[in-house]
């Protein structure tokens, strides 16, 4: 028998209906389908399903807006070396992180990435701890790929002749209004995002792909450029060995490059998969979306390296230099040097799009990404569970990021490419496990050498720059601590989605509800043999006043891991040497046992009661015991959720504690 519950005290609706028009509008929509969001949880928005390709310019205006300032940022960070030290990042993406994305699109198939993998590999707290670390460089990937996509935007703007001379030295108000108008957009509602990312990247990528058709066929017709270039880097570095060398150092800091795996992952449950597709085996959704990552990929690859290449032969080299007029827009640079003011123009207006629709694909993806785990551990309040809440949220830490730089592009490099590595170092750790466990023992080392490539790269833009370390760090701090203190105040929440009872467990319920009451003895696990049994029933009538007529139930509640928040309640009957045991399995005891309590009460149609022993020890341990390993202070916080749950002590079932 199985029966949903309802978390009285943990509704949103509720709050919602009294407090006015303006809570009632940020909160509406909050459940969506994001309630008790798993790892199969699909947004309402993702019903509707497309081809490969449409989907793959949804991920692509992350990934293929990169474009706007990675040449600038390769040449400003690598000199003449940059066209070698992007074919090295080239190299990197296809032989390392495109192969350990296609075997993540295959285990996550529902859209949940290398994170849940990773938390599938780690039970317990452990899992958790490592989850809620990998959001905080999640967050500053999402975040700073929104304030640096609007800071690179509002630099093709300002740099653009026809910009009027007004906006000049205020990039970071522009820069602030620009991230006002992404949020706006999300608070009146987003539709359509892949029909308009379609556009948006046919346009970008066919602007993009004259201005470097043109600048090569430049190069070809100009030999003493290639030259010039050649003789430069001998004059650098005259050892061959020695350039290689400096090109695989400086590769880490072209990691702008890689970014877009993870979000191609998220979208898969867009993907249109094969008539024969199922939840279980969705064989079609999967190649759809590893066909998306390698075409993406090669796409970048072949864009990364000419680009690379035509910038750095004809563009001076202070052009790229901070306050230059290519800094973070080589190619815009050249659209307008090159093919002239009304072509540039056209391309700055593309270019300025699909920045901006590459901040709102990031947004899309931290509106996913958060409620898919914070709210499902209890680590988040329940307006996490809205769109407009949170939209506002991250767009007030975009705001002080874009403050805190200056809307500076150069400057949120570090970070962006900080939280784009550890994402994907933590990708292929988990892809190596993944593999080491199925016994996949050559894979798993190709992968494992992936991982140490990456763990590498990460190192390496760390100390470089330490700032994208400091960030990540500072939202790592912040989601542990906001979790924790969600958690706990939410800690007497019901954090029952169901009760189950089998047949046995039904049929003893009704025989004692029969006599006229249900009495029901909480006893601990692994404390159950027959003198403790006769123990605490003796004790339990006594304090009860409950005749020997009337049968007792004793209640065990085992919990396998406490760090789930809320999860169904199964309970099974077993004789155990002549009394009568309830078995029950749930993240924590207390709240199972009150939720069972309420339960019974329903179905059964009489108020029970519960009888405690008192638990020995300091309160403020047992209440941290409760806390972290759902025992514990197990009387009293039974009865405090009992209470929250069902205001009218009337109808509240009977706790007794001796």
């Amino acid at each position: 028998m199985s029966v949903p519950v309802e978390a009285r005290a943990a509704g949103v609706g509720g709050g919602a209906r009294g407090t006015g028009r303006l809570r009632e509008w940020l909160l509406s929509g909050s459940e969506q389908a994001t309630q008790h969001a798993g790892p199969h949880a699909q947004p309402a928005a993702e019903q509707r399903l497309h081809p490969w390709w449409r989907v793959m310019c949804l991920t692509g205006v992350d990934y293929f807006s990169t474009l706007g300032y990675q040449p600038g940022i390769a040449a400003l960070a690598a000199g003449a070396v940059s066209p070698i030290a992007t074919a090295v990042l080239v190299l990197v993406t296809l032989a390392g992180a495109l192969p350990v994305y296609r075997r993540v699109a295959k285990d996550s198939p529902h859209g949940e990435g290398s994170i849940a993998m990773l938390e599938k590999e780690l039970s317990w707290w452990k899992g958790k701890i490592l989850v809620l670390v990998l959001l905080g460089f999640a967050c500053t990937d999402f975040l700073i790929t929104i304030t640096l996509s609007a800071a690179d935007a509002t630099a093709h703007i300002l740099e653009n002749p026809y910009a009027p001379h007004a906006l000049e030295g205020h990039q970071v108000i522009v820069t602030l209004v620009l991230l006002t108008l992404l949020a706006a957009v999300f608070l009146i509602g987003f539709t359509e995002a892949v029909g308009i990312a379609v556009v948006l990247v046919v346009i970008y990528l066919g602007l993009n792909a004259v201005v470097v058709a043109d600048a090569l066929a430049k190069i070809v017709t100009h030999p003493h450029l290639f030259d010039d270039w050649h003789a430069l880097l001998v004059q650098e570095h005259p050892d061959p060995l020695a350039l290689i060398g400096f090109a695989l150092i400086v590769f880490p800091k072209l990691a702008l490059g890689l970014s877009g795996f993870e979000t191609g992952v998220a979208v898969m449950p867009l993907v249109r998969g094969d008539a024969g597709d199922t939840e279980r085996r969705p064989t079609g959704r999967i190649r759809g979306a590893r066909t998306l990552l390698t075409v993406a990929a090669l796409i970048m690859a072949v864009y990364l390296i000419t680009s690379s290449l035509a910038t750095t032969l004809l563009i001076p080299e202070r052009a790229f230099e901070p306050g230059g007029e290519a800094n973070g827009r080589a190619l815009a640079y050249l659209a307008h040097e090159q093919l002239g003011a009304a072509f540039g123009t056209v391309y700055d207006v593309s270019t300025i799009l699909i920045l901006w629709f590459a901040g709102a694909s990031a947004l899309a993806g931290l509106l996913n990404l958060v409620p898919r785990y914070l709210p499902r551990y209890g680590m988040a309040p329940h307006w996490a569970r809205a769109v407009r809440p949170l939209v506002l949220v991250f767009t007030a830490i975009g705001f002080a990021v874009t403050v805190i730089f200056g809307a500076s592009v150069d400057k949120q490099g570090g970070a962006y490419a900080t939280g784009v590595l550890v994402l994907i170092t933590s990708a292929s750790l988990a892809v190596t496990l993944a593999t080491l466990r199925r016994g996949q023992r050559r894979s798993a080392v190709a992968f494992g050498v992936i991982a140490a490539v990456f763990v590498y790269t990460t190192i390496a833009n760390i100390i470089e720059r330490p700032d994208g370390l400091i960030i990540g760090s500072i939202f790592i701090i912040a989601i542990l601590l906001v979790s924790f203190v969600s958690r706990a105040l939410r800690a007497f929440e019901l954090r029952v989605t169901g009760v189950r009872l089998d047949d046995t467990t039904v049929a003893w319920v009704r025989e004692a509800a029969a006599t006229g009451g249900l009495h029901l003895v909480a006893n601990e696990l692994d404390v159950g043999d027959a003198a403790e049994y006769a123990d605490k029933a003796r004790k339990a009538r006594r304090e009860l006043y409950v005749p020997e007529a009337v049968p007792l139930l004793f209640l065990e509640v085992s919990v396998p891991d406490s760090s789930d928040f809320e999860g169904e309640l199964d309970v099974h009957a077993v004789d155990r040497s002549g009394y009568r045991v309830l078995c029950a399995t749930s993240t924590s005891v207390p709240n199972a046992i009150a939720a069972l309590l309420l339960h019974l009460r329903d179905t059964a149609g009489v108020r029970p009661h519960v009888y405690f022993e008192w638990t020995e020890g300091n309160p403020i341990l047992n209440f941290l015991r409760f806390l972290f390993f759902g025992a514990g202070e197990v009387a009293t916080v039974t009865r405090e959720v009992l209470r929250e749950a069902e205001p009218d002590p009337a109808r509240r079932p009977f706790v007794h504690v001796a």
